[in-house]
């Protein structure tokens, strides 16, 4: 399976077979101004209807839209939605987030959206396993570089990417990916946007890989 980061908290996500799946896919603004999404996609998923999550328009072809905490199988793919929060006030704050778990050629894939918090035992009997984990970890809207740390604590993916980050595209209230980074030791900052994993050759648990945007 293929992985392609195009900026923000939007990610290709392409099985052997070609299953085209899209998460979070963003709107710009005179603060966001990654470029427009031209991906065709048979699956987006959508963590919480804020303009930089839920741009299905700008996806192509006709996908299905999931944005529900429940589960869904498209194209022999299950998909899982975990109910969680944009803040760490039951949702007071920013309203509610929807994790996207799913399973790709024997890939454990993990979306958290916009989380605001530490996970329960709940959420961590939900979500079951991760190989791969998007993670947001600029803070202000979400988890910061701290409590991102914890939750990867918590879940133990094999494979960290991180994202929901400021660059010289992204918001710029939100803090860069190297506060999460420091005093890490498993870190690889790649020259691309895209990234290959095959079940049963993932790297070392904790393995954290910095991805270009595409866009």
């Amino acid at each position: 399976m293929e992985i392609k980061y195009l900026g923000h908290a939007a990610f290709v996500v392409i099985s052997d077979s070609g299953l085209k799946i899209i998460t979070d896919p963003y709107g710009t603004s005179p603060d966001l101004t990654y470029g427009e999404i031209n991906e065709p996609a048979d699956v987006v998923t959508v963590s919480h209807d804020h303009f930089d999550h839920c741009n299905v328009a700008a996806v192509g072809g006709n996908p299905r839209v999931l944005r529900r905490a429940e589960s869904s199988t498209v194209e022999g793919v299950r998909f899982k939605g975990v109910a969680s929060y944009h803040d760490d006030e039951g949702g007071r704050m920013k309203g509610n987030n929807i994790i996207f778990c799913f399973e790709v050629d024997g890939v454990k894939v993990c979306h958290l959206g916009d989380l605001g918090h530490l996970l329960d035992d709940k959420q961590l009997k939900e979500i079951d396993g991760v190989d791969v984990l998007f993670i947001p970890v600029g803070g202000y809207y979400t988890i910061d570089a701290k409590t991102a740390t914890e939750v990867c604590d918590q879940l133990k993916p094999g494979v960290i990417i991180p994202m929901h980050y400021r660059t010289n595209k992204g918001l710029p209230n939100i803090a860069g990916v190297e506060e999460f980074l420091r005093g890490k030791d498993k870190v690889k900052w790649l020259d691309t946007s895209q990234v290959e994993f095959k079940a049963g050759e993932l790297p070392d648990a904790g393995q954290i890989i910095v991805l270009k945007p595409a866009l």
